[in-house]
């Protein structure tokens, strides 16, 4: 495996964790991160796509494959979303190789419904994995590396998140998943604002590839196929995400604060919530409901 773990690779000599790293996007990004000549911890529950069961071969699988390859990995199944099991796992980490650089969440489910037959649970259990999952493990490695700058070393330190254009865009049939995945976008841009100063960047990307998620949405499955062509650009593909994580996770890298859309072989910077001029009315008194009614009539 080139560059993996010494010499060579835009992450030779750094540690990553990579949440959900047992299948889909996260197998791709641990395995790049690895060849990239990181060290990386492959955390997975080994959930199915609804969130339920557990099943450790997963992680186990792609641990053996980077270390099949030459590269140093372990396996982990600690819960991202459990206060004690995002602690361990940042602890795991450290045991293992001794110091933390980067942070991948990717861990996540799926359970869409409409919002009128959506139950508290199926609210509650997206909610918990995508955006608690985030918050827990960044929390632990957040508390790591200010320990470390106020023992005055040195921290040039990484995370990435994942939301999606479900969250950041809209997508019916997904509130509890969009809801979680636009809280990923803010909750990156406030902690990178907040982490900056012990030498963290925090940013995000919002994939688009085919994993059991897309492949089980009924808007998606044809649109995610793998091409009929052997020699046609497989766009879908979810390797094709892991460079862009690579590269956020690199110490060559500045950017924080920023979500990024990822498809294929496209990369574009998201801009956050903005202010619309065109949808602007004001005046030097309190409004009545009928003159803002007849005002914002004649705005697009």
């Amino acid at each position: 495996m080139s560059g993996a773990g010494g010499a060579g690779g835009a992450l030779a000599g750094r540690v990553a964790i990579v949440t959900g790293g047992g299948r889909g996007l996260g197998r791709e990004h641990a395995l790049l991160l690895a060849r990239e000549g990181a060290r990386v911890v492959v955390n997975d529950v080994g959930a199915s796509l609804d969130g339920t069961g557990c099943d450790g071969s997963a992680a186990a699988a792609v641990a053996e494959e980077i270390r099949a390859a030459g590269g140093e990995a372990i396996a982990n199944h600690d819960d991202v979303a459990d206060w004690d099991g995002g602690r361990a796992l940042v602890e795991a980490a450290v045991a293992a190789f001794g110091e933390l650089h980067v942070l991948v969440n990717n861990a996540g489910n799926l359970r869409d419904r409409y919002l009128t037959d959506m139950t508290a649970e199926e609210w509650d259990d997206v909610v918990r994995v995508h955006l608690r999952g985030h918050f827990v493990p960044t929390r632990w490695a957040a508390a790591h590396w200010k320990a470390r700058a106020g023992a005055g070393r040195r921290v040039a330190a990484a995370v990435v998140n994942t939301s999606s254009t479900s969250g950041l865009k809209g997508n019916a049939g997904q509130s509890n998943y969009g809801a979680a995945k636009a809280g990923v976008a803010a909750f990156t841009v406030i902690a990178a604002a907040e982490l900056g100063r012990y030498g963290v960047r925090v940013n995000a990307v919002a994939p688009l590839a085919r994993t059991r998620m897309t492949e089980s949405s009924p808007w998606l499955a044809g649109m995610v196929a793998v091409p009929a062509a052997a020699d046609a650009f497989d766009a879908w593909h979810p390797a094709n995400v892991s460079p862009v994580v690579a590269w956020l996770a690199s110490e060559a890298c500045t950017r924080t604060g920023e979500v990024f859309l990822v498809h294929g072989g496209l990369v574009q910077r998201f801009r956050p919530w903005t202010l619309d001029d065109d949808a602007k009315v004001i005046q030097d008194a309190r409004w009545t409901v009928a003159d803002l009614d007849a005002a914002m009539a004649r705005r697009t």
